[in-house]
């Protein structure tokens, strides 16, 4: 008893030390001296962006290793909302998704964190972040005083804001800085109320003492719709931007505190469809030396970017919808795969003059192997696998229903009808109202006929006969990111039109050859009949052989035209050859087995080439230009 009784004695006399200890830690802003304190100490902060759910927890800590031994001190992260409620109430923060032991590891690697929990994210994600479950109400106003997403983000950070106070800097842990909303003044709403109310919820939960901040575009008109009294004002550009005129746009909504820009361009964003981007290494050294020594504190986005795996890439929408590719490489001084490139090292040449970098070796890329050629085996359409890919069975409905009405947010929906009427000439198929979102893949009685596509084909031919099974794959290749169109409803979204006939009487059949995939069930000769002909929607699966490594690759499609991948049962994400710039899909070296067969499983949606065959490369690919190659 003596024992525990000097115990409790000793721990109550150590408490006020304890206690001491923790409260000397500080960070603040000094108005007076235009700087951040830290621990009472003037301080800049040099840091970079990096996406944790973008980049294999396996990985986590050879990517934030790397960006400290290049001088960082700090990190920004987002936090995609629907990476964690995926289906609303469920929380996930575990595996890929666990927050706090990727917090813990930037700490023990001597890394400070700026927290950007949203709600709102941009980060060219999938609905910037946000849940699609908020569409199920269909008139709601995303990013607004609408009592329903007001609901729905309260309960949201109630959740996630108590998981992070204790991370808090005062409180023991590296989070220096949290972003209330983010880039809001890019939004139509510019509803000050929605802000007010974020403001309150985060202080809460967090407390009065935590540095809480807005981020905006260069202009004044994002400015005023983004900035709230009581929440630090930063800005964001690249190298295409005068220094002194932003900065000074800045101290209009700031007159005084440090200098902040918060997303300094290292790169940026590919569509399908585009030139591969890049950003002049040259232009942003220069540029971060000069912000440097005017005493600003920066941060570099992105630092490394990642990978868009499974559906999670967003997409813009300004004169048409646009898709973003599935890596998101971002030209960033960490590439896709985190490996160092001459821009990290231009980069850590600068910060030299700034902050002693720390001592040691930059850690080298991982390794990487050219496996080869797998030759794949068809195993069916998606008519022939509706058992298990559909196993609940067709939702009935007179007219077309949405993917968010379905409560199926991601992937791939099958639309089942027949033919009204004998179509024997050429008749058009029309979604009148621009519907299709985003890609419709359209076969009668089995027989792949084209396809239509949001923005661009609406109209396609037609024949057949009275009965006739019509069936309709629709492809949602992710919402949209940013701007006033991110109420992005996914699925026909009207009625389609064969004719004067408006089509009715529909078996809507969620997708969900994810979890088939998981557990095995679409390996050729499992399912199907493995025998179909022709083009349209198929999986095809095969086996690559296990070597004895589990290293890094990446996987080209040569003469495949459009779908997804799995290895071992992970989504890797889209490939789209034929659009680009991508031309081959990263495939991080946990995700495969050393000792064990690894399975490959394809969904093709037009064409597969006669050879069936995919490459596994030792280097990633992309289409830069239209008279030559890029290789990263």
């Amino acid at each position: 008893m003596k024992p525990l009784i000097t115990f409790v004695l000793l721990s109550l006399c150590l408490l006020p030390i304890i206690f001491v200890l923790v409260n000397s830690r500080s960070f603040s802003i000094d108005y007076k001296n235009n700087c951040f304190r830290k621990d009472g100490k003037p301080f800049q902060y040099i840091s970079g962006s990096i996406h944790y759910s973008r980049i294999p927890r396996e990985y986590w800590k050879d990517r934030l290793l790397k960006m400290y031994m290049t001088g960082l001190n700090a990190i920004q992260v987002y936090v995609p909302w629907n990476f964690h409620e995926t289906l609303q109430g469920v929380f996930n923060f575990a595996g890929d998704r666990d927050l706090e032991y990727f917090l813990n590891l930037a700490n023990q690697t001597g890394l400070l964190v700026i927290l950007r929990p949203g709600p709102y994210i941009c980060a060219e994600w999938e609905m910037g972040g946000l849940p699609a479950w908020l569409l199920q109400k269909p008139n709601i106003i995303l990013r607004s005083a609408d009592t329903e997403y007001l609901k729905a983000t309260s309960v949201w950070f109630g959740v996630l804001l108590t998981k992070m106070r204790p991370w808090l800097y005062q409180n023991g842990g590296n989070i220096i800085s949290v972003q209330v909303e983010n880039e809001y003044g890019s939004y139509f709403a510019c509803d000050y109320n929605y802000m007010r109310h974020l403001h309150n919820l985060f202080r809460l939960f967090l407390g009065e003492d935590v540095i809480l901040f807005t981020t905006d575009g260069n202009t004044d008109k994002e400015m005023i719709c983004g900035t709230l009294e009581g929440l630090y004002a930063t800005i964001d550009f690249g190298t295409d931007t005068n220094i002194t005129a932003a900065f000074i746009r800045q101290r209009r909504f700031e007159p005084k505190g440090p200098l902040v820009n918060s997303e300094f361009y290292t790169g940026w964003l590919d569509h399908w469809g585009d030139k591969h981007a890049s950003v002049d290494t040259v232009k942003v050294s220069k540029m971060l030396g000069e912000m440097l020594s005017m005493g600003a504190s920066v941060n570099m986005y992105m630092f490394e970017g990642g990978t868009n795996f499974g559906y999670w890439n967003g997409a813009d929408h300004d004169t048409r919808f646009r898709s973003v590719v599935t890596s998101y490489d971002y030209n960033a001084p960490l590439s896709e795969a985190g490996d160092p490139t001459d821009k990290l090292l231009a980069i850590r040449d600068v910060i030299k003059n700034f902050r002693d970098i720390p001592v040691g070796p930059m850690p080298p890329a991982t390794p990487k192997f050219a496996y080869g050629f797998v030759t794949l085996q068809k195993v069916g359409n998606i008519s022939s696998l509706l058992d298990t890919l559909s196993p609940q069975g067709p939702v009935q409905s007179q007219y077309p229903l949405t993917f968010e009405e379905i409560k199926q947010y991601y992937g791939s929906m099958l639309y089942r009808t027949t033919l009204p009427r004998n179509v024997p000439e050429p008749t058009p198929l029309i979604s009148p109202l621009n519907g299709i979102h985003d890609r419709a893949y359209v076969s009668v009685n089995g027989v792949y006929k084209g396809l239509m596509e949001r923005d661009t084909a609406l109209v396609m031919n037609v024949t057949g006969q009275q009965g006739d099974q019509l069936d309709i794959i629709v492809e949602n290749m992710g919402r949209v990111n940013f701007g006033s169109y991110i109420n992005d409803n996914k699925g026909l979204l009207g009625n389609l039109i064969l004719g004067n006939d408006v089509l009715t009487d529909w078996s809507i059949y969620p997708l969900d050859i994810d979890t088939a995939v998981a557990n095995g069930w679409l390996q050729a000769g499992h399912s199907g009949s493995g025998m179909e002909a022709g083009d349209g929607p198929m999986i095809y699966s095969g086996t690559l052989k296990s070597t004895g490594l589990a290293w890094d690759t990446f996987v080209k499609l040569n003469g495949w035209t459009k779908g997804q991948v799995w290895v071992n049962g992970v989504n890797l994400g889209r490939y789209w050859p034929q659009r680009g710039p991508q031309q081959t899909l990263y495939v991080p070296g946990p995700f495969l087995s050393a000792t064990q067969p690894n399975n490959i499983t394809v969904l093709e949606l037009e064409r597969a080439p006669s050879h069936r065959r995919i490459l596994f490369m030792d280097r990633p690919q992309f289409f830069l230009n239209h008279s030559g190659w890029s290789v990263s």
